[in-house]
């Protein structure tokens, strides 16, 4: 992804490539998507907040994680309207609507039409470009 005025964080390619891992910024900054089923964060059952892993910003609540079954974290909607922003994701041979940090731009995930109540949305997200902080952890 190339450096954009239109996010307050922005950093040149290598200076991502210095401060994520390999995995985080093929995710992150290159628009990837990691192995379904492989992020410890599918199990994460605690209360807290899901972070941005590229700037900090807080992007998911536990409060709104769901089980989707698919192998990513998934959530109904984001922590706030202004977390999260869209655009329409033309990589297959069908448009799907891709999810990135408002704050930086990271690649987050897709969202689709088929999640539950009360939104009926599933934002289905990357665990590897988040970072959990559990409510009850003093670090937190």
């Amino acid at each position: 992804m190339a450096k954009s005025d239109r996010f307050n964080v922005q950093k040149t390619e290598a200076e991502w490539r210095n401060i994520l891992t390999p995995a985080q910024f093929q995710v992150a900054r290159q628009e990837g998507t990691e192995r379904a089923f492989t992020s410890p964060l599918n199990h994460e059952k605690r209360e807290g907040i899901f972070h941005c892993v590229g700037c900090g910003s807080p992007l998911w609540s536990s409060a709104d994680k769901f089980d989707s079954g698919t192998g990513w974290p998934s959530f109904v909607r984001p922590i706030s309207a202004e977390a999260v922003g869209t655009k329409t994701d033309w990589k297959l041979l069908y448009p799907r609507t891709e999810c990135h940090c408002a704050t930086c731009g990271a690649h987050q995930g897709h969202v689709f039409p088929d999640g539950p109540a009360p939104t009926g949305q599933r934002w289905c997200i990357n665990g590897v470009v988040l970072v959990f902080k559990a409510k009850d952890d003093p670090a937190g």
